[in-house]
């Protein structure tokens, strides 16, 4: 029998297309069974005009056998088969598709037919678990079958045989373990069959069944001591009908609950499901989740955000990125669409115009969802929040703000209002008519930031203060900038704008600051009269720039920059401790410049800023006993 070479690729590309173009071996079997059910696909269609089909969908199958003596692994189908020149052309020229074909023919006409296989290149991946592979087929309405085989190093064979049934069988000798233990030793195991089918293949439309063994005890066996034996009986692998291609009406949340819970590997429900059903310039179907916990390894490098992708059912991507935002990195779910356009292995997308149509209806699927969830089930967002509401914020961020627009409405902070979370739009919508402002104030904790000097004068006007407790916070508002045309403002710098404010008095006591700036020199840029203050002697403010807790967060997520936000030392001239520093300044200068230092030592711990000498600073109080 006269060997063939391939006539499309030299040996070079045929080794390519083995150990190059997939990334795992065990992906040869979803490509394997996906060429099986093609198989089918067309006898069915076939069948929808030719009565001599004789077959009902119920009586098509693909049947996985193994044979561990021999060390064989063979999927079979009842499809239509193949003839000596669709053999020729489909394994003997590398990257012929003949599903491509298939679907050449069909464009016109109106048909549920829906075939992605790549017949050939998806078939030579079974050379990376197999050294040798025997194809037998025998096509619809021939009586003849046909034998093709190969090694796939230096050609094939192809030449007639007897075969009893239409259909195809693909039996691969698995190639021995190499320097990996049991690197191919477990392709002869049924249950890791199993699981393979369960991962890339449970939704092809038709059943994947192989002999599993089942233990039974053996007959005449004692009752109250049995005897066990393995006995192999044929179990379907695959599920067939995804949930998320079944009408919403149809499914109850117990069965997107427990899809979720088992497909997932979580134990706690979903906090919600998006079911999504897109017709139009790109058509797909979705579920997505909202966990209801932090999954594991979340917010670490371990972590693999991305949805699960299909194509007709079969597993495509485990792990597609491209289809949601960073912000919606939590988001767990599968997605199918049969307009995607796949590139020859099956294995990775094109990154075309339809995966971006998609993404930008997922993402506002999900926003949506999000907006409804705080809108009308506000306990549920609030825990939702507490999962994954830093990733809102840390997006929020990126790129300078760009998306901005996107998520500014789902950002929640702590608000004085009712000690409670609110959101901007809520914060905007209690408002005073005469308020310029969303006043905040930044601080480690909501009990620290309540006992602020620099807010008195904000509760005394009864105005609503955002407690930033988080680090990112107050870069939101300074990427932001505004909210719905008002601008953020911090009740630790600069002026507050308020009616009523005290007078500004920084002149009156032009000598008196001057003296404490003169100790102090540049450790502070300003020493002025507090229009803040009531009962509090002193306080920190940053004016312009960034602020203390921007200098905190940049401090420790990158201290080579040096940030350092303006230090403007604020005295209230009503204090008793200012009139007793306005006296000693006359009559002990010494003593004043002591006080001096500890106005601004207690500033900096009220701010909540590093002492730079604490050890000189407690040295310093002690010294005013003497």
């Amino acid at each position: 029998m006269e060997k063939r070479e391939f006539k499309a690729e030299s040996r070079r590309l045929l080794e390519l297309m083995i150990h190059s173009i997939y990334t795992h071996k065990e992906i040869f079997l979803r490509e394997l069974i996906s060429n099986a059910s093609d198989a089918i696909d067309k006898l069915c269609w076939l069948g929808l005009t030719d009565e001599g089909v004789g077959m009902a969908r119920e009586d098509f199958e693909i049947r996985l056998t193994l044979d561990k003596e021999k060390r064989t692994l063979t999927v079979s189908d009842n499809g239509i088969g193949m003839d000596e020149s669709e053999l020729e052309n489909n394994l003997g020229v590398i990257a012929e598709s003949g599903s491509a074909l298939f679907r050449r023919e069909l464009e016109g006409k109106e048909t549920e037919a829906d075939v992605i296989g790549q017949f050939g290149v998806g078939f030579y991946s079974a050379f990376m678990v197999s050294d040798h592979i025997t194809v037998v087929t025998r096509k619809y309405g021939s009586d003849r079958g046909w034998r093709w085989e190969s090694d796939g190093s230096d050609g094939y064979t192809v030449e007639p045989c007897e075969k009893d049934a239409v259909g195809t069988d693909v039996i691969l000798h698995i190639r021995p373990d190499g320097e990996e233990a049991d690197e191919f030793s477990r392709y002869m195991r049924e249950y890791t069959i199993y699981k393979l089918v369960k991962k890339y293949s449970d939704y092809i439309r038709f059943p994947i069944r192989m002999l599993m063994p089942q233990p039974k005890i053996k007959e005449g066996s004692d009752p109250k001591s049995p005897e066990f034996e393995e006995v192999f009986e044929w179990e379907t692998f695959n599920s067939m009908v995804p949930l998320w291609q079944r009408r919403k009406s149809e499914v109850t949340r117990e069965e997107y609950d427990a899809f979720y819970q088992e497909h997932f590997d979580d134990p706690e429900p979903p906090q919600s499901v998006i079911a999504v059903s897109a017709e139009g310039l790109v058509s797909y179907k979705a579920l997505l989740y909202i966990p209801g916990k932090v999954p594991v390894r979340y917010g670490t490098d371990d972590y693999k955000p991305g949805l699960q992708l299909y194509s007709a059912g079969v597993l495509i991507m485990d792990r597609c990125q491209d289809l949601l935002g960073d912000e919606f990195n939590f988001v767990r779910g599968v997605v199918e669409s049969p307009d995607l356009n796949l590139n020859v292995s099956r294995e990775l997308l094109q990154h075309d115009r339809q995966l971006k149509v998609i993404s930008s209806s997922l993402q506002k699927k999900v926003k949506a969802e999000l907006e409804t969830m705080l809108r009308e089930r506000r306990e549920d967002y609030e825990k939702f929040w507490k999962n994954f509401g830093r990733q809102l914020k840390i997006s929020a961020l990126d790129n300078y703000g760009a998306k901005k627009e996107q998520l500014q409405d789902l950002l929640l902070f702590w608000s004085s209002a009712d000690n409670a979370l609110t959101a901007l739009g809520e914060y905007v919508e209690r408002m005073k008519p005469e308020q310029k402002y969303i006043y905040y104030a930044p601080g480690d904790s909501v009990a620290a930031i309540e006992r602020l000097p620099q807010i008195e004068t904000l509760r005394e006007h009864e105005l609503e203060i955002l407690y930033f407790t988080d680090r990112t916070d107050e870069i939101v508002s300074d990427m932001f900038r505004d909210y719905k045309g008002k601008q953020f403002r911090s009740a630790m710098a600069g002026d507050l704008e308020l009616d009523g404010e005290k007078k500004d008095e920084t002149e009156a006591y032009r000598d008196a600051f001057g003296f404490i700036k003169a100790r102090l020199g540049d450790r502070v840029t300003e020493v002025k009269a507090s229009t803040r203050l009531k009962t509090h002697p002193v306080c920190l403010s940053s004016g312009k720039g960034i602020t203390f807790d921007m200098e905190k967060y940049f401090t420790a997520v990158q201290p080579e920059l040096g940030m350092k936000a303006k230090r403007i030392l604020e005295i209230n001239v009503d204090h008793p401790a200012f009139r007793a520093f306005d006296v000693a300044r006359v009559v002990d200068p010494d003593k004043a410049a002591k006080y001096a230092e500890i106005f601004y030592n207690q500033a900096l711990l009220i701010a909540g800023l590093p002492l730079e000498d604490p050890s000189g600073y407690t040295d310093l109080v002690c010294s005013l006993w003497n």
